[in-house]
């Protein structure tokens, strides 16, 4: 009955016909001109700075717009969409090797893990793969809203939010467009990484405990290093195996990847070091309190 139900639903995620005839294209696929992407990006940074400028002229500082229960049913929601992209994606990624693995002695591509991270010059956005990075991809606008939430519960908005998030869904953009090398394996990684951190995002907003150490900031710095290391790799076979696909696209992601790791890492400093002075504070404290306990 499970090896039934597992089989019919490897079926569905990697054989049904609208996933291995998918075709990345402007007459079928939404989202998928250049005037669209600059259009999202551009409404989604003024919509976020006018509602927090609109915020900061009504209310006070300290006051907060209550949400009730849509962030958590935002988390569960990505959630449950990156497991369900990382699933189909995995089954689909065994199809395609399955089924392409023929053609890669004239590509000079010997291994599955090579074809992750290189994808044969002239490969075309169609098939298995590339419908599960165009589901990626319209995933990434329903990350947006927690841009808004932030600005409504806790009145603030950085430029790393903004930057990070317009980039990120400017990069799924390009995968598709250009057919870039890398992304079936960033594609696997992060939808992952997804699934575990609005996980516990859901399990922190329904009032469970938190973790002791800063679980989605560490989640992060592991993504950011696993894709620092694939950039390499993908850099080291193009030039090994004659060439990769959406190398130009490749370039100008780990431009922007690199931007993102810095600006990441030197917030991560930042808290790290509050963390430190706040105990420093309470360690001062605390032998005071013991010294004052003494003398009385």
């Amino acid at each position: 009955m499970v090896l039934s139900t597992l089989q019919s639903l490897k079926h569905c995620l990697s054989e049904h016909p609208s996933i291995v005839n998918f075709r990345w294209s402007i007459t079928q696929t939404w989202g998928s001109t250049w005037f669209f992407i600059f259009s999202a990006i551009s409404i989604y940074i003024s919509a976020s700075i006018t509602l927090h400028l609109f915020l900061s002229i009504l209310l006070s500082r300290k006051r907060r717009v209550p949400l009730g229960p849509i962030p958590a049913i935002h988390s569960l929601t990505v959630a449950l969409i990156s497991a369900f992209i990382f699933i189909g994606l995995l089954f689909s990624t065994a199809a395609e090797i399955r089924d392409t693995r023929w053609f890669w002695r004239r590509t000079k591509t010997t291994t599955a893990f090579q074809w992750l991270l290189c994808f044969p010059l002239g490969t075309r956005p169609t098939g298995r793969v590339f419908f599960w990075s165009y589901a990626f991809y319209l995933s990434r606008f329903l990350h947006l809203f927690r841009t808004f939430f932030t600005i409504l519960r806790y009145r603030k908005l950085s430029f790393f939010t903004l930057f990070n998030q317009s980039i990120l869904l400017f990069m799924s953009f390009l995968w598709l467009e250009f057919s870039q090398s890398f992304q079936v394996l960033a594609i696997l990684l992060t939808t992952l990484l997804y699934s575990v951190v609005y996980g516990y995002r859901f399990w922190t907003a329904i009032g469970l405990p938190r973790a002791h150490f800063l679980f989605v900031a560490n989640c992060q710095v592991v993504l950011l290093g696993c894709n620092l290391v694939c950039h390499f790799g993908v850099l080291f076979l193009h030039f090994l195996k004659g060439g990769c696909n959406g190398m130009v696209a490749w370039g100008l992601n780990s431009v922007l990847n690199g931007m993102i790791l810095l600006l990441f890492l030197r917030f991560y400093v930042k808290v790290h070091l509050i963390k430190k002075k706040a105990r420093a504070v309470m360690g001062e404290f605390k032998d005071s309190a013991s010294e004052i306990k003494k003398a009385s």
